[in-house]
């Protein structure tokens, strides 16, 4: 355990990764459970597709507003309130499913409440690393964090919970509502989180717009907001159509493509625990560089491959580079901003990320519609590569962060 997390990191350090590693298991469990339980009650395509969407809309609708709510209130607070809630939603959607009484209205219904109270949560939860650790030892928290949400979100939770569901459909829902109780009991135990300093007499309005100006006129963050979402658009527009080029482009079943995925979270797994040494080899403006290289070179071997085990190896080196670019971006967030803007910058660039993947997966639908599978990998190639250069040189920036 001790090297693992260091004992530097602190007791307090050591309950939030306790309480964010214990809720991403059970969104993990509910990330397969969701899906099975609609398609459970409609085969209608569209109704499928929107308990995913629904999950997501609320960072598009309320992210901004949580941002100004965790940059307000007790963010320690907030995270135990959102969890308890996110829990008790849970909890009644997992009766309606004993008695018999749940419908797709009900699920959806759910879905859209349960996404609301994430991007609360997620929005304050994101502010309080950097009020528990040293400024030098944010990376290696932040590629701790990340681990657990890798190996648990994405790799333990989803087989578990369609494991769970087929044994009983209630299961997976009424664990991940225990699993939800037991983080906001951990995230309480980390204690007295201090004050906030803000303008009493300031508006929510006043706040997001003081919120944006800092984005833009902060040269290192305003360089991680336009490259996360430029890029995403690239990325969405390739991953919306993974599984149908898994199938027609390298011949794999279900199966395979399960494999494919995994193995960009396995390679995301090394890029958490090889993060230190990566951060003191290249730096972080060298991560940022050496990554998106990396990701425009994905999209083109991709683009040309149809030998599976080339595709594999393709995606374990871009999973290296997908936790090490996020634990970069994050610590890059902690280090910079003040704590009285935490919570709206990180609700910024969550909006970024969350809009993009949206503008991308509907923008390579189109492309592999009207031009082929490939089409959308060669749009990422070309347009990672374009954004690349015009970037490259304001990587600096985050040097000078």
């Amino acid at each position: 355990m001790r090297a693992a997390v260091p004992e530097r990191l602190g007791s307090r350090f050591r309950w939030l990764m306790s309480s964010v590693w214990v809720s991403n298991l059970g969104d993990g469990v509910v990330l397969a459970a969701g899906p099975l339980l609609v398609a459970s009650q409609t085969t209608d395509p569209f109704l499928v597709a929107a308990a995913t969407m629904l999950q997501q809309l609320p960072w598009l609708l309320f992210g901004l507003v949580g941002g100004v709510t965790a940059d307000r209130f007790d963010r320690r607070r907030l995270v135990v309130a959102a969890n308890l809630g996110r829990a008790i939603v849970l909890a009644v959607l997992a009766a309606t499913i004993v008695t018999d009484v749940v419908n797709v209205a009900v699920v959806l219904t759910a879905m859209f409440v349960l996404g609301t109270a994430e991007t609360f949560s997620d929005t304050a939860g994101g502010t309080l690393l950097p009020m528990l650790v040293d400024r030098d030892d944010l990376g290696i928290a932040n590629a701790r964090l990340r681990f657990g949400q890798i190996t648990l979100n994405r790799l333990a939770g989803p087989p578990l919970g369609a494991f769970l569901f087929a044994g009983a459909m209630a299961a997976p829902f009424a664990i991940d509502a225990t699993l939800l109780a037991l983080s906001a009991a951990l995230v309480w135990r980390i204690g007295h989180t201090p004050p906030i300093a803000r303008d009493e007499h300031s508006t929510a309005r006043a706040d997001i717009a003081a919120g944006l100006r800092f984005v833009w006129a902060h040269s290192a963050v305003r360089v991680l907001v336009i490259t996360i979402f430029a890029f995403n658009i690239t990325f969405g527009a390739t991953y919306g159509i993974m599984v149908l080029y898994a199938a027609e482009r390298l011949g794999l079943d279900e199966v395979g493509y399960g494999f494919l995925v995994t193995t960009s979270a396995v390679g995301a797994v090394v890029g958490t625990i090889v993060y230190g040494r990566l951060e003191a080899w290249l730096g972080r403006s060298g991560i940022m560089r050496v990554g998106l290289i990396i990701e425009t070179g994905t999209h083109l071997v991709l683009a040309l491959t149809t030998v599976p085990a080339v595709a594999f190896s393709t995606m374990f080196v871009f999973g290296i580079h997908e936790a090490a670019w996020g634990t970069t971006a994050s610590t890059i967030r902690h280090r910079v901003v003040p704590t009285e803007f935490q919570g709206r910058v990180g609700a910024v660039y969550a909006v970024a990320v969350f809009g993009s993947l949206v503008v991308g997966s509907a923008l390579g639908g189109v492309l592999a519609g009207v031009w082929g599978i490939t089409a959308p990998f060669w749009f990422g190639f070309v347009g990672s590569a374009i954004i690349l250069a015009v970037m490259w040189r304001s990587f600096g920036h985050l040097l000078d962060a």
